[in-house]
This record gives structure tokens, C-alpha cells and sequence, in this order.
């Protein structure tokens, strides 16, 4: 497999990015819900009766991150994309990388530089676990979505990616404000104000279960890789390099079954009519 050309922007460990070998589990991981968004809009756009009118979409990517989801989402819907990103270096990355499709602004996820009742869609991947006023986000989400408007959001699951933590405490994770769970976020989701939440779950392919059942957990293996390295410089195990690279997309489905055991949370909801 040929990895994609590596981005200039610096890892942290806070946001992944194409083409490199370390990072590609989590790119696949991230970039295949945006392969789902996409079929899930043209859907949505038919069921509307807006299918004539897709072209004409207008997308926010709340927290875009790098810029290749929104990027994505720009070249395989036609659609005017704007990805929103607190981080400068990353902001100013993703324009000057991917500008020539999309616009990339600089912003709080509190106070988005969106007009009210503007947006047919908001998309946010892997975004809500790193927010202190997540109320507010829904508020903004739903502020600047048109009447019947659709919102995608991908999350960590909690009950898989953090084993143990209870809802509310504070993840390992550095990055990470809070984990959920889907009952949870797909309350959270409802009580803000929106209307048929829809629940699925992102897992790994039975070929990678597969994998798993032989060689053990695929994402605790990284960060026990990870974590070793940081500590006094081990190399990541030659064998764990080589699974990690030939990860692709075909490694993960998003489906509505075993929300409890999904290694992702996948919610679609929806602006009411009339609010």
C-alpha cells in the first residue's frame, strides 16, 4: 500500500494526519467516518429531495484538524466546506494545504464565525472528547444549521478506548476532557434541542479481529509502544510497525449494531423544522 504524501504539520499526539507509517491505524480510522458522512449526506440530501441541489451544499467541519476531512468532503460532494480550528499552526496548515477547496477560519468551537440558519451540514470528527464547554458547542452546532439540518458526529468510545473510566472522570489521555459512552452522548445530543438521533458505532473488520485475537489489542499495543519510546527510547516492535502501515480503510465498518462494543461512536441528529 502507498501511503499518502506526509503532511508538513508537526504531531503531537492531539490530531492525526495522512501519510505517516505510525499514524496510519488512526488515519484510517478517522478518515473512513468521513467516507461514511459522505454517503450518509448524499442520503440525506435524496431523502430531502435535495439531491438536484448537492452541489450547492454547505458543510462546516467543526474542528477540522489537518484539513483532509474537510478536504473530502469538499472534492466528493462539490459542496462549500468550511473547516473550523482553534489551533493556528494546524488552521493555517490546512488553508495553505487545502485552500484551493475549502476555507479554513480560526475559531473557538464556543463562538463559531458562522451565520444562523446558514449551514446544511456540521460535521465533527473526534472533536467533542477535547472540549470544556461541550453545551456550548451543541448551542453553536445547532445555531448555525438551517431548519431540518443534519449533524455528524464521531467520538472515542469510552467502554473500549479508556477500560474502566467512569463517566465524568478524567481520561489518560492529556488531550482528552471527557470519554463517553453512546447512551450518554446520544442523551446529551437529545437534551441539547435535536431531533432523531441515530446511533452507530465504528469497529474494526473481522480481519483485524482476527489479528487482534492472535497478537492482542491493536490500540494498546501503540500506546505501550508509544509510551516506551517516550520513556527511554525503544524502538516500536518491527512487527507492530508493519500491521500499523498495511492498516487501510476496508479495516474498519460503521454499522448499528454492539454500540457497547464499538471502537468509535458514530451519532447523526437532526435541527428541528420548525426550531
Amino acid at each position: 500500500m502507498t501511503l499518502p504524501k506526509p503532511t508538513p504539520l508537526v504531531l503531537t499526539g492531539e490530531r492525526t494526519a495522512p501519510g505517516h507509517t505510525l499514524e496510519q491505524y488512526w488515519f484510517a480510522r478517522h478518515e473512513v467516518a468521513y467516507q461514511w458522512s459522505v454517503e450518509t449526506i448524499r442520503r440525506f440530501s435524496q431523502e430531502t429531495g435535495n439531491i438536484d441541489e448537492v452541489d450547492d451544499l454547505a458543510i462546516v467541519d467543526a474542528g477540522c484538524g489537518e484539513g483532509y476531512g474537510a478536504q473530502l468532503l469538499a472534492t466528493a460532494l462539490r459542496a462549500k466546506v468550511v473547516g473550523l480550528e482553534l489551533d493556528t499552526a494546524a488552521a493555517q496548515h490546512a488553508q495553505a494545504r487545502y485552500g484551493d477547496t475549502v476555507t479554513v477560519l480560526e475559531a473557538n468551537l464556543d463562538d463559531w464565525p458562522v451565520d444562523s440558519d446558514s449551514t446544511d451540514i456540521v460535521v465533527s470528527m473526534q472533536v467533542v472528547e477535547h472540549l470544556w464547554n461541550l453545551p456550548k458547542f451543541w448551542s453553536e452546532a445547532k445555531r448555525v444549521l438551517r431548519p431540518g439540518g443534519l449533524m455528524i458526529i464521531t467520538t472515542p468510545n469510552r467502554l473500549t478506548f479508556s477500560p474502566g473510566l467512569g463517566r465524568g472522570e478524567k481520561p489518560t489521555n492529556p488531550f482528552h476532557v471527557e470519554e463517553f459512552d453512546m447512551e450518554q452522548l446520544a442523551t446529551l445530543i437529545a437534551d441539547a434541542g435535536f431531533a432523531e438521533v441515530t446511533c452507530f458505532g465504528l469497529h474494526h473488520s473481522s480481519e483485524l479481529k482476527d489479528w487482534e485475537s492472535q497478537n492482542g489489542d491493536l490500540v494498546g499495543l501503540q500506546v505501550e509502544a508509544a509510551l516506551n519510546a517516550e520513556a527511554d527510547g525503544t524502538e516500536w516492535p518491527e512487527s507492530l510497525v508493519a500491521k500499523i502501515s498495511s492498516v487501510t480503510n476496508d479495516d474498519f465498518e460503521i454499522s448499528p449494531a454492539n454500540p457497547d462494543t464499538c471502537a468509535d461512536l458514530v451519532i447523526t441528529a437532526r435541527k428541528l423544522l420548525d426550531d
